[in-house]
């Protein structure tokens, strides 16, 4: 019995010292690649609305999209689309009307960020042009973030985010 042990323990070391010695990494050059990735890195990161509550902005936080960019003109559509059906359940509002988009953004002269509205900007609430300014301040990384609302002729800054 002892001799059928050995012979099966010597089998199972054979086949494994095969095993090992066939599967060896061959020596080779230096392989290069393309460049590395570049451009912005969507994270999962949370979206940080500026919704109205009790007559006051609160800052709302909500999921990202799964990595996928979300870019300022697509975070103030949801500001214009209001709250969800459990932010509204909360008490939460808006002042930003629907027809406010679709928004564009871009950069001055002077460094401050515009956000262009698809309705006059001076026929907006003042509430409505602090929850644009405050969202838009939320996601630049320039604090305090400067911020013009503009929109058929009308301009109303450059503002601050107020809270």
């Amino acid at each position: 019995m002892r001799t059928g042990l050995a012979r099966r323990a010597l089998a199972v070391g054979l086949v494994s010292l095969v095993a090992v010695a066939g599967c060896g990494v061959r020596p080779s050059g230096v392989i290069t690649g393309d460049a590395p990735p570049s451009g912005d890195v969507a994270p999962d990161t949370k979206i940080t609305l500026y919704l109205v509550k009790d007559g006051r902005l609160s800052a709302v936080t909500r999921p990202g999209r799964g990595g996928r960019p979300l870019f300022k003109a697509d975070i103030l559509a949801l500001l214009a689309a209001g709250p969800t059906v459990m932010e509204r359940a909360d008490g939460f509002s808006t002042d930003v009307p629907p027809e406010a988009g679709p928004f564009s953004d871009s950069t001055d002269p002077a460094g401050h960020l515009v956000v262009t509205v698809s309705v006059p900007a001076g026929e907006l609430s003042p509430v409505a042009v602090d929850q644009i300014v405050c969202t838009v301040a939320a996601m630049s990384p320039a604090s305090p973030a400067q911020v013009t609302v503009a929109g058929d002729g009308d301009r109303v800054g450059p503002r601050s985010c107020p809270g």
